[in-house]
């Protein structure tokens, strides 16, 4: 076409056209004029080994003077000097010459140099991974998703686990931040649900699970870690501290795991789920669809990878607590109410990352939800897990003890009943007010009416007026009724001979 310049590619193609059609064709499919296509036959040549290199500048060098006496010894003393930071560093020396207009034209000639003269650069070198060698485990962040539940935003993060060769993946939920008990529970469901165990599994060097620890539960910690790792038959192997492309199968793994989970929740059309276990299940369910579409890779790999151990491995942390007489103990940053009755005893603690479970001895006595304390304070203040039921009794004894007691907001088993103490102590006696609150909680345990009271509460409060305990008791607990009197009337064993007559009784002799 006119006014642009003809290029290799329309050379060649009418090179070839040439060889079976006239020139005016092959010109007219070349896209090229007649007189150009005289000129290509003359000189076959393309036209870009008929441009002359250019050996000459067309404009004054800005950095003839700087370049050699100023930037490369720089960048020899420094290599991994930023271009904008000598640029800077030049606008200092020589105001008068320098300015940002020549900023790109110094990060060439600095890219330009470091491939001549700087330091090699490190190689990233492509694997050929065989099935059923590796698997890797690592986490990552999911509190920027949104999601929230019963309301309450989650911050959460995602134990991730992958096969390299299939692209298998598993993935679970985790309250906590990185620790051996959410590793541990997530590895061991993983490899259940995958039927096998690879021959080899990698995780980075999980600093974080080791922050704050002790040099010996640090030890103790790798040492359960290499324990699990040999129950399944595995060799553990993790990437150097702070080079994260060691672990890459799975790190690119995270984004495309983020992703898919996003655009799920899109699809749902809402963030909010009513319960956790409602949430943990739409993971699995974005997780599974993903294997799906590996499955055969997946059926490939099961082939390849050893046979679980019959006995599943201890996915838990242990400790032992004292109950102490407020009827709790503390764990790590956390105080949790149990029973009174066990006001003196030593518990055995066994801690996962969502829950806690204590035993007497042998015996299991109950089931904690775990606590932690808030991530920008963690280690000054503490977390109340508090359950009304295990202090009922002795508050009713002392009610006054409501208004002053510690863990007072955590005692209130729904809002409904926070909202009834806000309202009465702004206009009845803090003795007055606590009265009724613990007459409250105890009818919400006596009768089993916890959530209709905190509807009921809710009710009396949308409409401005105040809980009354000796109304509220008298619609909620069952109304009494005496046994009715039944006569019973014991009939004479003669009334029994006319059912006796016709019998035939033989005896024998």
């Amino acid at each position: 076409m006119p006014g642009r310049h003809v290029n290799d590619q329309q050379v060649r193609l009418y090179m070839t056209a040439r060889m079976t059609r006239p020139q005016t064709t092959a010109a007219a499919l070349a896209g090229i004029s007649v007189a150009t296509a005289r000129r290509i036959e003359r000189d076959p040549r393309p036209p870009s080994s008929r441009k002359a290199v250019r050996d000459y500048r067309t404009r004054t060098d800005p950095l003839e003077g700087i370049w050699d006496e100023d930037v490369v010894p720089m960048l020899e003393a420094a290599p991994a000097l930023r271009p904008i930071t000598i640029l800077h560093e030049l606008a200092k020396r020589h105001p008068e010459r320098i300015d940002h207009g020549i900023r790109r034209t110094l990060e060439r000639r600095i890219r330009t140099w470091r491939a001549v003269h700087g330091p090699d650069r490190e190689t990233m070198f492509p694997q050929t991974h065989a099935p059923g060698r590796m698997g890797l485990s690592d986490f990552t962040d999911l509190g920027g998703l949104g999601v929230r539940i019963a309301g309450q935003p989650l911050n959460h993060r995602l134990y991730h686990f992958a096969l390299v060769y299939s692209g298998f993946e598993h993935g679970e939920i985790v309250l906590g931040g990185e620790s051996y008990t959410a590793l541990a529970a997530g590895l061991s469901a993983a490899l259940a649900v995958l039927g096998g165990a690879p021959a080899e599994h990698r995780s980075d060097s999980l600093s974080a699970a080791f922050r704050n620890l002790c040099a010996d539960d640090a030890d103790d910690i790798t040492r359960r870690f290499a324990a699990l790792v040999a129950h399944y038959g595995m060799v553990p192997t993790r990437n150097n501290r702070g080079v994260a492309h060691e672990n890459g199968s799975i790190e690119s793994r995270h984004g495309h795991v983020k992703v898919r989970i996003d655009q799920a929740l899109m699809l749902r059309g809402s963030y909010d789920f009513a319960t956790l276990d409602a949430y943990r299940v739409f993971v699995a369910g974005v997780i599974a669809e993903h294997n799906r579409r590996h499955a055969d890779a997946i059926e490939i790999e099961r082939t390849h990878l050893r046979a679980l151990p019959p006995s599943p491995p201890s996915t838990w942390e242990e400790a032992s607590v004292r109950v102490t007489s407020a009827s709790g103990f503390s764990f790590r940053h956390a105080f949790y109410t149990v029973p009174s009755r066990l006001i003196g005893h030593r518990l055995h603690l066994r801690v996962y990352d969502d829950r806690i479970d204590a035993y007497l001895g042998a015996a299991q006595m109950l089931t904690l939800p775990r606590g932690r304390a808030p991530a920008k304070t963690a280690g000054r203040t503490t977390t109340h897990i508090v359950d009304y039921r295990h202090v009922i009794g002795a508050l009713r004894a002392k009610p006054g003890a409501l208004a002053g007691l510690t863990y007072r907001d955590a005692l209130w088993p729904r809002t409904a009943y926070r909202r009834a103490w806000d309202a009465l102590i702004l206009v009845q006696s803090t003795r007055e007010a606590a009265r009724t609150m613990v007459g409250l909680l105890a009818l919400a345990h006596d009768q089993g009416v916890e959530a209709d009271l905190a509807a009921a509460l809710d009710a009396l409060l949308d409409a401005g007026e105040l809980p009354d305990l000796a109304d509220l008791r008298s619609r909620f607990t069952p109304a009494t009724a005496s046994a009715p009197r039944v006569h019973i009337e014991m009939p004479h064993a003669s009334s029994y001979d006319p059912l006796l007559g016709g019998l035939c009784v033989e005896v024998a002799a």
